[in-house]
């Protein structure tokens, strides 16, 4: 069993949301609650924010204990909250997740930003990592230590959990005196080579194992097996930006400079409580410089260590032919991404419908024109049917039966009533889901659907009454 050298062996963690297991659904309809508070006291913020975890499937009848830990979870492991002395107000991630639904893009910037010490920890915490000097990017971390590795070797490497929280996460040569990535893959290595065993009880190795969790949903790795973890080679770009990054909040620099020049000095709580602020202003920093938007390809893409044939779906293969011939598609949107998959299915509806005379009618609308809807589609008939297209991108399959539409959107539905649907697309590598409502004002008049007024209409709804599943055609 392989024991870190007691002179090095060094444990730190970070909080771990209650909601992990259904994490991508809750933080969709946070960043979109969130983004909905305007700036104001702390406090009151705080009972805002504990009133949309209230609102959350499920949680109606929560603790005020679990309410609470909810809400610290998601305003400061996840940065969706900036501070400015007593004043409270929606982090730019959260409202970038609110409008765009690109979890992935959210889980690359937090993980570009995320290190130890941060301010997502108690200053009781934080103070033991100051002390003994650790300077720790994770993600860039582990990625360096791939990328070293398959350079080396010339072979796609691996990396386990239990290598990362034994290896790298405990080990003071890493986190602390940032030992080249040579010797940290050269000890990897000799363990292999010796079967060297770890200890890898789940709340052993839990913090380096959500790090590496966070970095699939983020695309970076990918496993086969979840055991094995890979460098995603189809995100060599974003990859690239992390191992090359100087990023770093340096805000304890000068408290950890201390530390090692006096080991008898003791920071002081109000001095680690001074960068506060600070760090959730850096998190929420803009990266316009950094852009980590999806690439729809490279996402719905996936390796394989037989073949270079990917496994995807009609509707997924259509949308990468039409990207690789060129067509003026972006790749970078996820709202185009799913009304052009919408698109390609009006126009195989009405194919299918034998109404190949109306499908050069099928059209995608100008956003500029503000017409709350997408795609004018047609019937057999050649009656009009509006489209909305509310899509959401996540790693794993998410059943998120919400949705917002905006005031023109929410007055179009009103308008064009029958003809008006609302197509919920949720995209994932494993499926894309089409769920399609028709007539959400009628449905609100009719109590089959929920809204609550906003800035238009927040929409809830139970798949089993609101409408149905179909299957997304290309």
């Amino acid at each position: 069993m392989y024991q870190t050298p007691s002179e090095y062996k060094v444990v730190f963690n970070h909080p771990r949301p209650r909601f992990k297991n259904d994490l991508e659904n809750v933080l969709v309809y946070m960043a979109s609650e969130i983004s909905k508070i305007p700036s104001m006291n702390r406090d009151d913020f705080a009972e805002q924010l504990n009133q949309a975890v209230r609102r959350y499937p499920g949680n109606s009848e929560i603790d005020d204990d679990t309410m609470n830990n909810w809400r610290t979870e998601i305003s400061a492991l996840l940065g969706f909250v900036e501070h400015n002395g007593d004043i409270d107000s929606c982090g730019l991630r959260a409202y970038e997740l609110a409008e765009s639904g690109d979890l992935i893009k959210f889980f690359k910037t937090f993980l570009y930003t995320f290190q130890y010490p941060g301010a997502y920890q108690k200053n009781y915490k934080i103070k033991p990592l100051i002390k003994v000097g650790i300077r720790f990017k994770p993600a860039k971390h582990i990625l360096q230590t791939l990328q070293f590795a398959e350079k080396q070797t010339g072979n796609r490497e691996y990396i386990t959990k239990a290598e990362v929280c034994h290896m790298l996460f405990n080990d003071l040569r890493v986190v602390r005196d940032n030992e080249p990535v040579d010797m940290v893959w050269e000890r990897i290595s000799q363990n292999r080579v010796n079967n060297v065993r770890y200890d890898s009880r789940g709340d052993v190795i839990r913090s380096a194992g959500d790090i590496i969790d966070y970095m699939v949903i983020a695309n970076l790795l990918i496993t086969y097996d979840n055991k094995r973890y890979y460098i995603n080679t189809l995100e060599n770009e974003s990859v690239h930006k992390f191992v090359n990054s100087n990023e770093w909040f340096d805000g304890y620099d000068n408290l950890i400079e201390k530390c090692l020049f006096d080991p008898n000095y003791e920071p002081e709580y109000s001095d680690i409580n001074a960068q506060y602020d600070n760090w959730f202003s850096y998190v929420n920093r803009n990266l316009n410089d950094t852009d980590f938007s999806t690439d729809i390809v490279a996402f719905l893409s996936s390796e394989s260590d037989m073949a270079e044939d990917v496994a995807i779906s009609d509707s997924q293969k259509y949308f990468k032919q039409l990207l690789e011939s060129g067509a003026d598609i972006p790749t970078k949107e996820i709202g185009d991404f799913g009304e052009s998959l919408v698109l390609a299915h009006e126009c195989a509806r009405l194919r299918a419908e034998g109404a190949d005379n109306v499908i050069h009618l099928v059209k995608r609308m100008p956003t500029s024109l503000a017409l709350g809807y997408d795609i004018n589609s047609r019937e057999v008939d050649e009656r009009h049917r509006y489209i909305e297209v509310k899509t959401t991108l996540s790693s794993k399959p998410i059943q998120l039966y919400r949705f917002h539409l905006t005031r023109n959107e929410w007055n179009a539905a009103e308008t064009n009533r029958g003809q008006y649907f609302v197509y919920r697309l949720m995209v994932s590598k494993e499926e894309i889901k089409l769920f399609v409502i028709s007539d959400p004002v009628g449905l609100y008049k009719k109590d089959v659907v929920n809204m609550i007024p906003t800035d238009g209409a927040d929409i809830a709804f139970r798949p089993d009454t609101a409408g149905n599943y179909e299957e997304l055609m290309s």
